[in-house]
């Protein structure tokens, strides 16, 4: 069980530590080169589903990423760089994760139902103009807690299913977890579309708040500063 001083003095901390900073501005540089060079994988072969039983639900079967968005030239350049980059990324969410546990930030980031989701639904109806005044939050409202959370999960999921693209075999057991190599892999492409609307929308939010990107820089000042 938590004490009370810890407690009290985890608002203490700056809006964004170092160490979330540096997490942070190290994923952008990852992301652009997962994202381009996943989109020349797809571009060798733009079907989902077993060779000569497609997925129906897919609407964009065979249809080819624009060129300017992918990179690696070509697939076995592509995998290099993507299974090499993909590394980084696991590490650099490992190292995220773990900071959040043991630093005892989950407790400020991290979306709990019983705690955030009226605050969630609250802020939703105000973007909507549903409703005149926002709800009151900490460092983050209800309904960036389950963006960001949702965010994190995504990109266990994507690691999850990177590896068992990379080692379908020898990873047997998450393989048949995941419903097979074919589904892996439309589940990878799909936590990649959800991350871009996540993307699109975090640089939304941060264009109508830029309080929030001088924060991501500096860290900002702690509550108790003057």
């Amino acid at each position: 069980m938590l004490s009370c001083r810890a407690v009290r003095a985890a608002p203490l901390r700056r809006p964004q530590p170092w160490p979330v900073r540096v997490a942070h501005w190290v994923n952008v540089p990852l992301l652009i080169i997962m994202a381009g060079s996943g989109l020349q994988i797809l571009a060798a072969y733009p079907m989902l589903g077993p060779r000569g039983r497609p997925y129906r639900w897919f609407p964009f079967q065979g249809a080819i990423p624009p060129e300017w968005a992918r990179l690696g030239d070509w697939l076995a350049g592509a995998r290099q760089w993507h299974f090499a980059f993909g590394g980084f990324l696991a590490l650099n969410g490992l190292a995220y994760l773990l900071y959040l546990a043991f630093s005892g930030e989950w407790r400020r980031r991290l979306f709990f139902p019983r705690r955030d989701a009226r605050n969630a639904l609250g802020t939703l109806a105000f973007y909507l103009r549903l409703r005149k005044e926002p709800p009151a939050q900490e460092l983050y409202n209800g309904l960036q807690r389950l963006a960001y959370t949702s965010a994190l999960l995504l990109g266990i999921l994507a690691v999850l299913s990177g590896i068992t693209l990379y080692k379908p075999v020898q990873l047997g057991a998450l393989t048949a977890v995941l419903g097979g190599y074919d589904a892996a892999r439309a589940l990878h492409l799909l936590t990649l579309a959800l991350l871009g609307l996540f993307t699109v929308g975090h640089v939304v939010m941060v264009l109508l708040h830029p309080r929030s990107l001088v924060e991501m820089v500096t860290g900002g000042r702690k509550p108790d500063a003057r």
